[in-house]
């Protein structure tokens, strides 16, 4: 199916769910073929922990910093 651009902004989730089931779709504008509308494919599992080992928190990483308070609030803390 070729379809102009004003009309697919107006359907584009019709569009976007004939796509997914298989259909072939095609933007156009003025009648030259432009994309093509195709299901998003995974490119492969995600790999958790990569980074594993690599860096570390700090012990203090969630205490306040009072040159931070008073950037935020002034002197009132």
């Amino acid at each position: 199916m070729i379809i102009n651009v004003s009309e697919a902004k107006t359907n584009l989730s019709k569009l976007i769910d004939r796509a997914f089931m298989g259909e072939e779709v095609i933007i156009a504008k003025n009648n030259l073929p432009l994309v093509d509308l195709i299901p998003h494919k995974q490119k492969g599992k995600r790999k958790l922990g990569t980074l594993a080992g690599t860096f570390s928190v700090p012990d203090d990483f969630d205490e306040e910093v009072s040159e931070i308070n008073t950037l935020f609030y002034g002197n009132e803390v």
